[in-house]
């Protein structure tokens, strides 16, 4: 991936951005909104992973979850929407540490989608590309 000293970066470059960003907005639009239903398996897997089920508890993770989505998917407010997206990550990572899950599947699962959305965001996203420059 060439990037030049103006930051900018060619058009294969900002649709593979665009892709990878869109990726995570629809992952996180779905998950948020099987929270805001409830439907069992979440509660259910919230109960496994040591949280209550309580679908007002669901409830409010769908609203954290849909507000990171939409903060990352708005221009303006991208970079925000991808700070706060890796706070929400963290600590489902974390709770996947305190309850042992399995490393690749499901602890790793969080950073996986950290990695996609810095990078789609990266990709499509000047100012960034100006605040962190690839040397080449």
């Amino acid at each position: 991936m060439s990037v030049s000293q103006s930051g900018a970066l060619s058009r294969p470059q900002r649709v593979a951005g665009l892709i990878l960003s869109g990726l995570i907005v629809a992952f996180l639009v779905f998950d948020g909104v099987i929270k805001l239903i409830p439907i069992a398996p979440v509660t259910e897997t919230m109960t496994a992973l040591g949280y209550s089920g309580d679908p007002a508890l669901a409830r409010g993770l769908g609203i954290l979850t849909l507000v990171c989505a939409a903060l990352y998917a708005l221009p303006r407010t991208s970079v925000l929407g991808a700070i706060l997206l890796t706070g929400l990550l963290g600590g489902a990572i974390a709770t996947h540490l305190r309850v042992g899950s399995p490393v690749f599947s499901h602890l790793l699962f969080g950073v996986y989608l950290g990695v996609i959305a810095w990078g789609g965001l990266y990709l499509r996203c000047e100012a960034l590309r100006r605040l962190i420059p690839l040397r080449q």
